[in-house]
């Protein structure tokens, strides 16, 4: 349904930039030297998150993205991926930039992955966008919006074809350098765009080297086949967590906080609050490294 709507959020602190500013805000990486060639370096911990936004409405179907941003914050994560997020996108959301609005009241940098990109909606307006952002307190290195398989939901008779929206980006946490990759898979009960979107998923991480954090809404829960190929290259940081949707009562869980066989999972939760339809869900982890 069309959601009611409250004020959007206001002003707040300007460290947050969109994608090549993100870039530019980078620092260069601290080797970690324990002044020992190859003597281990203590583990650095690191606090991730993934949440499905619903576009700034909560449970009841209003949207609030003042309280949007006040769930994130209690969520007190270094790096979060979101799920759902408007940009300028139409009146449900009040056309708010809501990666920015969000990185900027939390003090942390951006990086917006559009799935949609369309023309204004009135002659002279900003693009209207829909996708996944990752928000970050540390510097963020790399960025990049890669392709996977989608069905449109913006077109009639849609085929599964590449389209963008996932994302990727490579944090610095204290001199460790993390992949983190932000997802939505695809809604529909048909299994098919999700099998081939957990093999496009797949092929990008294959490429990089180093520990992988992958996060998102899966749609779909640990046990579906389709999800089946992520359990042999990544683990499930949250296998006895409780369910994620809807976020009042909930009876399936769909959202996902994955690692790579080279992170330590220290804990993680999933967090009761009807800021959107879905649950965030919080995971404590360990990077490791070794001195030069």
């Amino acid at each position: 349904m069309m959601p009611s709507f409250r004020r959007p959020l206001s002003g707040g602190h300007a460290a947050a930039v969109l994608a090549a500013a993100v870039l530019a805000t980078a620092v260069p990486a601290q080797a970690a030297d324990t002044g020992v060639p190859g003597e281990q370096a203590p583990p650095v911990p690191l606090r991730v998150a993934t949440y499905n936004i619903h576009a700034g409405a909560g449970q009841d179907g209003i949207f609030d993205l003042d309280r949007t941003a006040e769930a994130v914050r209690g969520l007190r994560a270094d790096v979060i991926g979101l799920q759902e997020v408007d940009v300028h996108w139409g009146a449900r959301s009040a056309f708010v930039d809501e990666a920015r609005a969000l990185a900027e009241e939390l003090d942390m940098r951006v990086f917006f992955a559009p799935i949609y990109d369309l023309d204004p909606a009135a002659e002279g307006g900003e693009r209207r966008q829909y996708g996944v952002a990752v928000l970050s307190r540390y510097p963020v290195l790399e960025a990049e919006n890669h392709e996977i398989t989608r069905l449109s939901t913006q077109t009639s008779d849609p085929v599964p074809a590449p389209a963008p929206g996932f994302a990727e980006v490579v944090v610095n946490v204290k001199g460790s350098h993390v992949h983190v990759y932000a997802t939505h898979l695809d809604y529909r009960a048909d299994p098919s765009v999700r099998e081939a979107q957990v093999a496009d998923m797949l092929d990008v991480l294959a490429a990089d080297r180093g520990p992988k954090i992958l996060v998102g809404d899966f749609n779909a829960e640990a046990t579906a086949p389709e999800l089946a190929p992520l359990w042999q290259q990544l683990r499930d940081a949250a296998p006895d967590g409780g369910g994620t949707y809807p976020a009042i009562d909930p009876v399936k869980r769909i959202d996902f906080v994955t690692v790579s066989p080279d992170v330590t999972v220290a804990g993680a939760r999933t967090v009761a609050t009807d800021a959107s339809d879905h649950r965030p869900v919080v995971t404590d982890v360990m990077l490791h490294r070794r001195g030069r």
